[in-house]
């Protein structure tokens, strides 16, 4: 694992190399009888950074009750409806495709997981976060913050209205660039039950370029990250629409990012 602060000059073929020979080494010990990994690795060289990302130390196990003590509580009356539509949040219209994501959480036997909070935070249409780290050249849009937040209905349906989001560059290696995608956030009865993930939309070319993306090396998982096109979801004149759905356990579950010590 490269931890070297000068790590980003690794060019992209370089990365894309070491992302192969992992995804190969899988596939060999899959095809010999070893486990499928429908997770995240959590030390995936490729990401130069997921060493000093992931936890290092033995987890240990926290008193919810007591924890709970001292956390912020929430129900249908401190979400409002108006919060899921990411394009109406300030005074003038935002720049870029408007999309609709929707979506159901459900548990590993297709059930609904009713009443979930579920967060969004993206970039913008050209690929830049309202964040003061975030020093990428790109215009930021004083129409789009980018977050946004909803209950899950009685059948675990989710739906948020956005900008579809843009590739940016990141520090990874020379000309690295992730693949866009919208990063999701699910509370389930207690804020000692969250898990964060993201949703990517098909057909982007840069996925095979991606080493967070392709740090899953489990081809099923990682098309489970995809959200789908759905025409049905789209409205005349005004916005396209794709389908994601999120699985909490099981075989199929969604990937999820891993808890920081």
């Amino acid at each position: 694992m490269n931890t070297n602060p000068d790590a980003a000059v690794a060019s992209q073929e370089e990365i894309s190399a070491e992302i192969s020979a992992l995804h190969q080494e899988y596939e060999r010990s899959k095809s010999q009888g070893g486990a499928e990994e429908t997770n995240v690795r959590l030390n995936f060289p490729p990401y130069r950074s997921s060493l000093l990302r992931h936890p290092t130390k033995s987890l240990h196990h926290a008193d919810p009750e007591e924890i709970e003590l001292h956390s912020p509580a929430f129900g249908d009356r401190d979400v409002s409806p108006l919060e899921a539509d990411l394009t109406i949040q300030h005074g003038g219209e935002p720049i870029g495709e408007r999309i609709v994501v929707v979506g159901r959480v459900i548990d590993a036997d297709g059930h609904p997981v009713p009443h979930q909070l579920v967060e969004v935070w993206q970039a913008n249409a050209a690929g830049r976060y309202i964040h003061k780290r975030d020093q990428h050249p790109a215009p930021i849009d004083p129409n789009f913050t980018g977050v946004g937040r909803i209950l899950t209905n009685a059948n675990g349906e989710y739906s948020f209205t956005t900008i579809k989001p843009a590739p940016y560059p990141w520090k990874n290696h020379h000309n690295a660039w992730r693949s866009a995608h919208i990063h999701f956030s699910l509370f389930g009865t207690a804020f000692t039950q969250r898990i964060v993930t993201q949703m990517y939309f098909p057909g982007d070319p840069l996925f095979d370029l991606d080493p967070i993306y392709q740090s899953i090396t489990d081809p099923a998982a990682r098309d489970r990250l995809v959200a789908q096109y759905d025409h049905t979801v789209s409205q005349h004149e005004w916005n396209t629409g794709y389908r994601w759905d999120i699985v909490l356990s099981g075989t199929n579950r969604t990937w999820t990012e891993q808890e920081e010590q």
